[in-house]
């Protein structure tokens, strides 16, 4: 009687084991496959989309935030390209000036209206910005 209770424990220490393993496993795949940060050129689509859509631009509008887009990319190309000559640090008021020149530019085409909306539109990335931040990220190794 003893063997046979002894047996099914064993068994169902098994099961609990191999159920972590494939657990952990299927977990490492998720956070592989959805927390790798997005593509560039996916990330400004997806701004895009989201402002004409939420800030009813115009065509013209439009083509004015694609360009203004285009110039920052340029500018913080050009500041990330001088990292290996500075640091990632000393960089950081620099990109911030070219993101706050960015928002500034992108103000002046909009309407009254579209920059109360923008304004909001702006504290919510920001807000999950840091929600992203406080998050831990799964380390490498794993």
């Amino acid at each position: 009687m003893k063997r046979t209770t002894l047996s099914t424990a064993l068994y169902v220490l098994l099961v609990f084991l191999s159920g972590a393993v494939v657990g952990a496993f299927a977990h490492r795949l998720y956070v592989v496959s959805t927390v790798v940060s997005a593509k560039p050129d996916e990330v400004r689509h997806h701004i895009q989309d989201e402002m004409r859509t939420r800030l009813s631009l115009s065509d013209d509008q439009v083509k004015q935030l694609n360009a203004i887009m285009d110039s920052t990319k340029a500018r913080f190309h050009e500041v990330k390209e001088r990292w290996d000559e500075q640091s990632r640090q000393a960089a950081k008021p620099e990109l911030k000036a070219i993101s706050e020149d960015q928002a500034e530019k992108i103000k002046a085409i909009l309407t009254e209206p579209q920059r109360a909306e923008y304004a909001k539109y702006r504290a919510e990335r920001q807000k999950r910005r840091e929600q992203q931040r406080a998050k831990p990220t799964a380390p490498a190794g794993n």
